[in-house]
């Protein structure tokens, strides 16, 4: 029975010993506290408006009055943006702008810099969380001690030269280290993400702006010609007067119409100016500086197909609606770390040295060898409130970027309803202000021949001028407003980013995490999990 029980009591004895090393494994490998990020699912709906359209012509049956468009564009459901979607418009002067804005525009350049900020901030903050601090110290001390304190006169002088290495480590059992990297993971794919969403911005704009260029050089050509027009016709009238064919109520009537007319040439020349400045600037380059190019309505062509991503993709295409899932995350990893500061932490230090009267003893000779050994735990037991505090803080952080997410997804498919109910309007919209331009050109040429006759009064001729000017620049302005829904519709979509090789990629943990943009292939891992 002794020896059983001495046996027993030894191997309790043992389990115990060999029990330490391994409960503390356990401890110091324990999964993370607080809440683990899980991507938030895309909305389930089939379509992005109630009744959205398959392509954007509408049913031919309805008064047909669409037949003079040609080459409608059609929306394919289920398509995917290409990479460089501006190419589609079969602009070479637009296509160089782009390039040129891409290399030189300073927003883009800045949002650059911005994520490399971040990356960095993440390699300068994990290095000590992740790995063992090692420093190395080597100092030379010069001193005098009074000799009083030994009942002698006068004082001594010596040296001692010192050399020693520092290693220190902080444990993390309950995951605060880990959840504070965690954010600034999170933080880097926001930053990344912004990178894309003003790479977006900018080639939109620069689409836009072309656009907006080419519809009011559109517009000046149209008043120029009806400028020069009316100048004709005022000559005619001149001419008519001195025969006594009409009175001088009718010369002066055209000629008001005339200086009427040129008014609105000034701010059109102003609005073109903008224009080129603001794609000046988009660019990179100073308003100032020549060599920009300019751009025509007839040189911008509709894209054949415009595709259009299925819902359930648009939230991963969007890079704001993934630069709020990022915040999203980032706020996640908060609400864990305030929770980890709630709990005890544990840090080791320990160094070794060697000291030495002269220096060249301190490798050999008669050094004396020093070293140390510690660790601490800190258990917080009472802040006034602050540590629970602020992590009900984290929550409703947490809580506000979940709203924001969920209004960036609304946001989202908004835009993109308003769009595709834009273009189908756009469409229609054009078609009746070219059979309007139409009609209304043929009812000018016929009163200028009546009015040559004597046949129409002028007041006839004036009329169907300002009908013909209207529906002229109406054509114009539909036509730049149709190409301009289309670009809005390619950036309602994402603008096909994702398929560039130099793409941002959100890449969960590692040493390497964010650098994915700067084009080091990665593996993408959108579901990210401690």
């Amino acid at each position: 029975m002794r020896n059983r029980k001495t046996e027993s009591l030894q191997g309790i004895r043992i389990s115990a010993v060999t029990g330490l090393p391994i409960a503390l494994t356990l401890l110091l490998s324990a999964c993370a506290l607080g809440p683990d990020f899980k991507q938030p699912a895309a909305p389930h709906v089939d379509g992005y408006t109630e009744q959205h359209a398959q392509t954007l012509q509408k049913n031919q049956a309805d008064s047909g009055q669409l037949r003079t468009i040609s080459n409608q564009p059609k929306i394919e459901f289920g398509g995917s943006v290409p990479e460089q979607w501006w190419l589609l418009y079969q602009s070479p002067a637009l296509n160089a702008l782009i390039e040129q804005g891409l290399k030189e525009n300073p927003s883009l350049s800045a949002a650059r810099s911005t994520l490399l900020a971040a990356q960095e901030d993440y390699a300068s903050q994990g290095g000590p969380i992740l790995y063992p601090s090692v420093d190395a110290t080597l100092s030379a001390d010069r001193q005098k001690l009074s000799g009083l304190s030994f009942g002698q006169n006068g004082g001594f002088m010596y040296s001692l030269q010192n050399a020693s290495v520092d290693v220190s480590f902080a444990f993390d059992p309950f995951g605060s280290g880990r959840r504070y990297l965690e954010s600034l993971r999170a933080n880097i794919d926001y930053q990344g993400f912004q990178v894309e969403a003003a790479y977006l911005t900018l080639t939109a704009n620069i689409v836009t702006a072309a656009i907006s260029e080419a519809s009011l050089r559109g517009q000046l050509q149209a008043m120029q010609e009806i400028v020069e027009s009316q100048q004709s016709q005022l000559d005619i009238i001149e001419k008519q007067f001195e025969l006594g064919v009409v009175t001088k109520v009718d010369v002066l009537a055209q000629r008001a119409t005339l200086a009427q007319t040129r008014t609105g040439l000034p701010p059109l020349q102003k609005q073109l100016a903008q224009v080129r400045h603001y794609l000046s600037v988009l660019a990179g380059r100073l308003p100032g500086q020549p060599g920009m190019p300019s751009f025509q309505l007839s040189d911008l062509h509709l894209p054949k197909n415009i595709p259009v991503s299925l819902p359930s993709e648009l939230v991963r295409q969007r890079p704001d609606i993934r630069a709020a899932e990022a915040q999203l995350h980032q706020a996640s990893a908060l609400v864990g770390l305030a929770t980890a500061n709630m709990y005890p932490s544990l840090s080791i230090s320990a160094g070794f040295g060697r000291q030495a009267v002269q220096f060249g003893d301190l490798l050999t000779g008669p050094a004396s060898a020093v070293w140390n050994i510690g660790g601490n735990i800190l258990q917080p037991l009472f802040h006034g409130g602050e540590l629970t505090a602020k992590r009900r803080q984290a929550l409703a952080s947490f809580a506000a970027a979940r709203s924001q997410y969920r209004q960036s997804v609304l946001t989202a498919f908004q835009n993109v309803a308003d769009v595709l109910r834009a273009l189908q309007s756009d469409t229609e919209g054009l078609g009746l202000n070219q059979k309007a331009e139409s009609l209304s050109e043929q009812r000018l040429k016929l009163v200028q021949r009546q009015f040559e006759l004597g046949a129409a009064s002028y007041l006839s001729l004036l009329s169907a001028q300002q009908q013909f000017r209207t529906a002229h620049i109406s054509v114009v302005q539909a036509r730049a407003t149709l190409i301009a829904d289309t670009a809005a519709l390619f950036q309602a979509m994402g603008g096909g980013w994702w398929q560039r090789g130099n793409a941002y990629k959100a890449v969960a943990g590692g040493a390497d995490f964010g650098r994915a943009w700067t084009g080091v292939k990665q593996t993408e891992d959108s579901s990210e999990s401690e």
